[in-house]
């Protein structure tokens, strides 16, 4: 027996809905898109970095926008201020003033140092490390 895959779809579209944030089901399963138990199913491998690709082509865009300039970095100091930028996001990231600066005047000692200083540095611990070891080694 065969069947129309875009009928299906269509189908279930219509009955589950479309939800493009996790929810309660009617069972209390935590639920998401067209009907995806994530309590029981959960995200495939391929699905995560789908998702990730997203996530990453999502912040980039949004790091072109709010700071033209990071481009002109090495692709190290770019990879550490993208990393920043999606652990607490863009809006977050541009009320690093003082780091942000120091990137963009070339002071990236000074920069990694300020990002250090910072309270999300205490919070995420060992990857502020790594990436305030980027923004100076470049």
């Amino acid at each position: 027996m065969t069947w129309d895959s875009m009928a299906l779809a269509a189908d279930l579209r219509r009955d589950e809905g479309v939800r493009l944030k996790p929810y309660t089901d009617t069972v209390g399963k935590l639920t998401i898109g067209v009907g995806r138990n994530l309590s029981d199913v959960g995200l495939s491998a391929c699905e995560v970095d789908a998702l990730l690709a997203n996530d990453i082509a999502r912040v980039v865009a949004e790091l072109d926008q709010a700071l033209p300039w990071w481009r002109t970095l090495s692709e190290a100091r770019q990879r550490a201020l993208a990393n920043m930028a999606f652990n607490m996001g863009v809006p977050t990231l541009l009320t690093f003033h003082t780091t942000l600066g120091h990137l963009q005047a070339g002071r990236f000692d000074a920069a990694a140092e300020s990002a250090l200083a910072s309270r999300w540095a205490g919070q995420v611990g060992a990857r502020a490390s790594r990436i305030a070891a980027l923004l100076k080694a470049g």
